[in-house]
């Protein structure tokens, strides 16, 4: 293998790689922890603290990055059977085996690195993080829940950002975390129901292919109902204002809007509902519960 194989050897490879992970996908699970780590900062000293900020944001991308190439490493043949995913870098080859598991270790160095950075808690706990990502794409090999396992490994994004500002566990924290691990487990199941068929054929387990795709939406707004609750109740816990409230009712009414865009009869919107809508929840919740908390005293 030449070197151009490698992530960052050339700029078609490093892009091909930032692909196969889908790093913009980054704003679905950033926006909670900067929640967390702001809300953590008001309650310390109501300062924003943005050495701090900065690495949380590089363990979350960091990890991330490094679930992703893992995922799409041992997914790969199924991949290459699945019609949606056949074009996938792995399988056409743009990217080889041996560059994702490069970049897939310098991900997760680049986490590791940054936790220690932190505080001694965070990367003690880090291994706890990591092994969630890894056991999520087996999870369809044995479980017709893998959504469970991957909204388990969202969830510890909030908890550890907040760990990462005061190296103190926050039932707060758990709340926005299980809130983010029902939300992305909610929406895997809509996006898991366009591979119904494939899935079925392939023997792959999954909701949908268990329960089918009326089931799986069932499933998807009672997560969702869920996540709402939970915002609530962590609005509740740490004295939200006026402008986080508002931002739970446009996550509300988002919410409302994916599930009426998406049905068991017609799934064409479901690229509408999975990245359009569920980045804007991500995004305007976090713009409102930085106001608010600006509002309330947070120091820039």
């Amino acid at each position: 293998m030449t070197t151009a194989a490698v992530p960052g050897a050339q700029p078609g490879r490093t892009k091909a790689f930032l692909r196969l992970v889908m790093i913009e996908h980054s704003v679905f699970a950033l926006p909670f922890a900067y929640i967390a780590a702001l809300t953590a900062m008001f309650e310390l000293d109501r300062q924003m603290h943005w050495a701090r900020l900065l690495l949380v944001t590089i363990c979350m991308v960091g990890l991330r990055t490094f679930a992703m190439a893992a995922n799409r490493i041992i997914d790969r043949e199924l991949d290459a059977r699945n019609p949606r995913t056949a074009h996938r870098e792995l399988v056409t080859g743009a990217v080889s085996v041996r560059s994702a598991w490069t970049g897939a270790g310098i991900a997760l160095a680049v986490f590791l690195g940054a936790a220690a950075l932190l505080n001694p808690l965070c990367l003690a706990l880090a291994p706890v993080a990591v092994v969630p990502m890894v056991v999520y794409p087996y999870g369809k090999r044995f479980t017709n829940f893998p959504q469970a396992i991957l909204g388990l490994a969202q969830a510890m994004g909030p908890v550890g950002a907040w760990l990462a500002v005061t190296g103190e566990w926050s039932w707060d924290a758990v709340l926005l975390g299980l809130a983010i691990g029902f939300w992305i487990g909610g929406f895997d199941l809509i996006y898991a129901c366009q591979d119904v068929d494939s899935d079925r054929a392939e023997g792959v387990k999954s909701v949908p292919a268990r329960f089918g795709v009326e089931g799986a939406l069932w499933g998807a707004r009672g997560c969702h109902l869920i996540t709402t609750a939970l915002l609530a109740w962590y609005a509740v816990a740490t004295d939200g204002g006026v402008l986080l409230w508002l931002g739970l009712l446009v996550v509300a009414g988002a919410f409302l809007y994916e599930h009426s865009i998406v049905t068991p009869k017609d799934l064409s919107r479901l690229n509408r509902a999975f990245f359009t809508v569920n980045g804007f929840i991500g995004i305007a919740l976090f713009l409102c519960a930085l106001a608010d908390l600006l509002v309330r005293g947070l120091t820039l």
